[in-house]
Order: structure tokens, then sequence, then C-alpha cells
């Protein structure tokens, strides 16, 4: 199937019991067995729910993948990722990430002996210097928040391989309709289903997919031990975004186009992050490895100063102040005060996430209703 077919019937039949199109919502807690061990395939809702089957096969399907694990969020998913490591082990991860990401590693899993290096991976060739005998995974995003940069899967899959690493690649930026990493060589992708997946914001929402059994089992233990699941009305919430992804991601990028080449021209804009400029940084890579360019975009002014990007901040109306990105409304935010916050200031500059960026995560209204809000509160 084609990936707007594929997207609206992957996972999904109709209900056997009432030929609803639509995969019901199994809100249970547990079911009857006949007998100790003799039931129909589900024992607790904890391990097993129809929905979330449904809506786990949904997403191996639209990744390219085998096996999909759901969560209770994104940080949930890679909250379970870590969990494959062990104390000592060594983690290779691009360092413009989501700061929550970065939280959970450096607060959470350093205090378990896991060790992070954070690097530029503009250049994939420079994971090599990185690597040692305690390295075992390998954490990329691809375009990465909110800095935009391209990060060559391809070329980082090869470097995996070669040393017998994990390659993950966080995918929530792209979105399985611009770009599928496990078909580039990765063996894990996450994503935080709250965001593209989803698409509506009104769910919160993990997701793992794999193509590897092994790896897959180990997942699944992880998850149904540990407890971070989905209940069935945010798989159905989400099942339900899937259907239309593709539609509202052409928008999404149509607009993202738009506002971008706006921002661009604009007197007051200093510098625009947007990976479809033909003069961004491995612009070449990400025609490459994605199917379009996205609606994610970051900026900063001119007037370089926190003060003038608030006054922007505060300045829009149809873009909304809020943190999150990739549902059907704009929204525009400020990585160094939401974010981004718990990443500390001197590492968030260095790597040029500087206090007067704005990110835009570009929703699909009118592109000229847009630019005019834009150019409004820009002035």
């Amino acid at each position: 199937m084609k990936l707007g077919t594929k997207l609206i019937h992957a996972g999904v039949t109709p209900d056997p019991s009432t030929g609803a199109i639509m995969t019901p919502i199994f809100q249970t807690s547990t079911y009857v067995q006949n007998a100790p061990g003799d039931h129909k395939g589900y024992e607790y809702a904890r391990t097993q729910n129809p929905t979330r089957d449904a809506l786990q096969a949904a997403l191996a399907a639209i990744e390219n993948g085998t096996h999909g694990i759901s969560f209770g969020s994104g940080l949930a998913a890679t909250d379970a990722v870590m969990k494959l490591l062990n104390p000592g082990d060594e983690v290779i991860a691009s360092n413009d990430l989501y700061g929550g990401t970065y939280r959970i590693f450096t607060k959470i899993f350093e205090r378990y002996g896991i060790k992070f290096h954070f690097i530029g991976m503009q250049d994939a060739e420079n994971i090599r210097q990185h690597i040692n005998a305690n390295t075992k995974l390998i954490w990329i995003e691809t375009p990465t928040n909110p800095l935009l940069n391209i990060i060559d899967i391809a070329a980082s899959a090869k470097i995996a391989k070669e040393h017998n690493l994990l390659l993950c690649v966080d995918n929530t930026f792209a979105s399985p309709y611009l770009q599928n990493p496990l078909d580039l060589g990765a063996h894990i992708v996450v994503h935080s289903a709250t965001k593209y997946l989803g698409g509506h914001s009104d769910v919160v929402h993990g997701a793992i997919i794999v193509k590897d059994e092994a790896l897959a089992k180990q997942l699944y233990f992880i998850q149904n031990s540990c407890g971070a699941v989905p209940g069935p009305q945010d798989c159905f919430l989400v099942l339900r975004g899937l259907k239309t992804l593709h539609v509202r991601m052409q928008r999404h990028c149509e607009n993202g186009a738009a506002v971008a080449n706006f921002l661009r021209q604009h007197p007051k804009v200093a510098k625009v992050y947007w990976c479809g400029f033909e003069d961004h940084p491995n612009h070449h890579i990400a025609k490459q490895q994605m199917r379009d360019f996205g609606g994610m975009i970051s900026f900063t002014l001119k007037d370089d100063s926190q003060e003038a990007a608030f006054k922007v901040l505060s300045g829009t109306h149809l873009f909304s102040l809020a943190e999150s990105l990739g549902g059907v409304e704009s929204l525009i935010g400020h990585p160094a005060s939401m974010t981004h916050a718990s990443i500390p200031r001197e590492d968030r500059v260095a790597n040029g996430l500087v206090d007067s960026l704005i990110r835009l995560s570009v929703g699909i209204e009118d592109a000229e209703d847009l630019i005019a809000d834009l150019q409004k509160a820009i002035g």
C-alpha cells in the first residue's frame, strides 16, 4: 500500500462483533476467563488491550517496522529505551535535542550509572571519536529540536552497525510522513505521538517501533513490567489522528515553506532555521532522507534580546503561546524558558539556542492569515 492508504487502513479491521469500522474503545481493566489460562487472548489490560493492539499494529506498519509498542507519553517511550541499558553503559546523543530528553538522561539515568556524551552530529563521522568499549546506543533527533539541524541517518546507521551499537531515532519532528528511519538502518524509532501522530492537541502518547523480534520482546517486557501504558481512549485518539496524517502533513509543509520564506525576508528577523532552505546546513541530506521539509521553524530577531522575543510571543493571535507542537493549530514558543528550560543556559547558548530564539509549529490554517499574524506581532 502507498503511505496514504496505509495510514487509513493499517492495523484496523471492522469490529467482528458489530462491524464497526472504527476500533472500539475497550474501556476495561480485566477480561473474564473460562478457566485458568483459557481466555480469548486477553488477561489483564496493563498487558493487553484490543484498542492498543490495533494502534500498535498501525504504528508498526506506517514506520515500516514489525512491532509497535505504545506508552503513556513520549518520555515514557524514551524511558523504556534507556531501560535496555545497564549501569556502566554509555550513550552518544545529539547536542541539540528536546529538553525533556536531556533532563531524563542527565537527571534520571545518569544517577543509575549510564554516561551520556552530547555532541554535534551534523557531520556523522564525529560520532566515531566518542565510541568506546562501553558505548551501547546512539540517540539522534533529525530534524533537531529546536534548531532544525539535519543528521544523516544512513551514515549514523553505518557507524552503529560497524561497532555493534543500537541506533535510536526520535522521529517526532518529521513524522512517518516525512521520513522512515528504519528504512535507513535505524534499530529503534521513538515518537511523542502527542504531536503529529495524534495531530489535534487532545492526547498525550508515546510510541516505539522496531523490526527486530528480540528487541521487541525486551521492550514489550519493559512496557508490561513498568506499566507506563496508555489508556484505550488515548489509543483511539491516536488511531483517529493517523488517518489524516498525510493530508495534514501536506498542509504543514506548504504552510511551513510560506512562513519560512516570509520570515527570511522580514527586516527585523536575523536568522531563520528551516531545513527546506537550499543553504541550510545538510539540506542535501534532508532532500535524500525526507519527503518534504515540514512545518517546524525557529527564528531569532535582530534585536537579540529576550524582551524583544517576549513581545512577539505575546503579540500573536492565531499562533497560540503554548508548549507542544504538531497540532492542526499553529503554536509559538520560547524554547529557552519553556521546552528547553531544563538545559543549562551555557550549554544552550553554546549550541545556538539563544534566549531570543522563537520556535513555531506551523499549523494547517490559511497561510496568508498566519503570515499576517506574524507580521503584526513582529512589527
